[in-house]
């Protein structure tokens, strides 16, 4: 199978229909479709083939939506980036994974441009709405000169779809294999989910002769679990995976879209209501900002039906605000790049436990608590979350040794601590990996320690995650100083925001005379977040 042909069974299913609304322009699912076998055609005259990588580094938007079918069509593999990461950053991206094009736009350009020069495999940058820039091809002349008729390459179920980039333990990025089933069966896992508990609105009727009386009878039947009035509001970034599960969720169900380039606050609470919004799908901080917004009232917000939630840990009394301001539930929901972005959700015909990340969606994949020695634990016991299924990455891209880690007997070992209860739901109470999360997106400690130690006046550095309200988390770094040397907290934060995505900044830097240590050694993190 090949992943990119959702978009044309989209066509297939249910016909011409405005899609996707951005920046005020709806296009239709066709328009998007002839705009993938455009850039597929365009991406083939560059000389990327099946099996090549290619990179797409820039914010939400319909050249990005159309970008993703065209790669996946001529047998490529995506690898979708954070559009802000910095040169260093990139060009580590770049080189892992042997891109040959990356599309981006012009205000992302610089970074690009410098991570290319460490980038020998990068030939090509090309750049939305920008022409005759040196070093870059313009999109839109690659475009205007390509056919929008296609011919989808044939893909076997195991090659390689998209490879999405996530913050390792170690510092390093880790390049997630995700194949075309993958992809799949974690799209349909939450079809199914949709089958049993969204209501019906798809209903045909006909007229026929009784085959006794002769007369005519009309009947109505209903199709199960296909909402066309589905209207959902797309704020998650498609750099990630989440976003990029729900754009495939869009295709399959036929649901419009309203999509954001970035997230806003007001604009997301106006088009709520402009578009009669049912569906939004979003991080923890979004909730927290659009209930904190000092205008919230006077929107109206009654359409919502459903608002799903993952990336973070929804605060018990977030999801009893917006319930009680909004009217909805906020059904939280956990997953990562590894396991395809979604495995489990709250059931919808019952109040969700605010506590629990509730239990696993797809009915293909398996997910167990196991103990240190690999030994599954009775419900009520806590242990590591580990999970099983078609959903579950291929590996790490180019680390067989990370891939070894984490991956045993087919069972992926998520790093989640928790527990199962008895109804087969899941909780989460510890982290086992050294990973902050800062409003859904994850940050690696050890990757900011890198940064900081470069510093020239700084000695030793260990960075944690403390407790906000509006992020979940923010970044925190303890420092200690070289002999006789002096420097700010200020200079400290400015010498990372040139060298780190703002979201990987540390927001805190504390000083000390030395770091709390183990006897052999080890930095006492534990010590640290009690200063904190």
């Amino acid at each position: 199978m090949n992943i990119g042909s959702l978009i044309e069974d989209n066509i297939k299913k249910f016909g011409k229909y405005d899609m996707t609304c951005f920046e005020g322009r709806w296009y239709t699912n066709v328009e998007l479709n002839q705009n993938a076998n455009r850039f597929g055609n365009a991406l083939k005259s560059l000389g990327i083939k099946k099996g090549d990588r290619v990179a797409v580094q820039m914010l939400n938007s319909p050249e990005v939506i159309s970008a993703f079918p065209a790669i996946q069509k001529i047998g490529g593999s995506i690898v979708p980036l954070v559009p802000i990461l910095r040169p260093e950053q990139a060009s580590l991206v770049y080189r892992d994974s042997g891109a040959k094009a990356v599309l981006t736009s012009p205000e992302f350009l610089g970074a690009v441009l410098g991570a290319q020069h460490n980038s020998p495999d990068l030939k090509h940058i090309i750049l939305t709405g920008g022409d005759n820039v040196v070093g870059t091809i313009s999109y839109e002349k690659l475009m205007s000169n390509s056919s929008d008729k296609l011919v989808m390459e044939d893909t076997d179920n195991d090659d390689l779809a998209a490879l999405v980039y996530t913050a390792g333990t170690t510092g390093r990025p880790k390049g997630v294999m995700h194949t075309h089933n993958s992809i799949y069966s974690n799209c349909i896992g939450f079809v199914e989910y949709g089958l049993i508990y969204e209501s019906a609105t798809l209903r045909q009727s006909k007229r026929s002769r009784h085959p006794i009386t002769r007369e005519m009878v009309e009947s109505t039947h209903e199709v199960f679990g296909i909402n066309r009035n589905m209207v959902r509001l797309s704020v998650l970034p498609l750099s990630h995976l989440y976003g990029v599960a729900i754009m495939n969720l869009d295709y399959y169900l036929g649901s419009k879209s309203v999509v954001f380039k970035i997230w806003n606050t007001e604009q997301a609470l106006k088009a709520i209501e402009e578009f009669r919004v049912t569906h939004m799908e979003g991080v923890p901080t979004m909730y927290i900002q659009m209930l904190n917004f000092s205008d919230l009232g006077k929107y109206d917000l009654s359409s919502l039906e459903r608002c799903g939630c993952g990336g973070a840990p929804v605060p018990v009394e977030l999801a009893q605000k917006w319930k009680e301001r909004v009217g909805t539930y906020i059904w939280q929901g956990w997953g990562m790049t590894e396991l395809g972005a979604l495995t489990t959700t709250q059931p919808a015909d019952r109040p969700p436990r605010y506590d629990s990340i509730g239990i696993c969606v797809p009915k293909s994949v398996t997910m167990k608590i196991f103990d240190e020695n690999d030994r599954e634990l009775p419900s009520g016991k806590q242990g590591e979350i580990v999970v099983k299924g078609p959903t579950v990455m291929k590996g790490y891209w180019n680390m067989p040794e990370e891939t070894a880690k984490t991956t045993k007997n087919g069972w992926f070992y998520s790093g989640d601590i928790g527990y199962r209860d008895e109804d087969g739901y899941f909780y989460i109470t510890d982290r086992k990996k050294d990973i902050i999360i800062r409003g859904g997106e994850n940050v690696s400690p050890k990757e900011v320690e890198e940064v900081i130690c470069k510093h020239p006046k700084v000695a030793e550095v260990s960075v944690i995650g403390i407790p906000d309200k509006t992020y979940g988390e923010e970044v925190k770094a303890f420092v200690t100083l070289k002999t006789g040397e002096q420097v700010t907290e200020e200079e400290i934060i400015a010498f990372c925001k040139y060298r780190l995505p703002t979201f990987k900044t540390p927001k805190k830097v504390q000083f000390l005379s030395e770091l709390p240590k183990s006897p052999i050694g080890k930095v006492l993190k534990t010590e640290l977040r009690k200063l904190s």
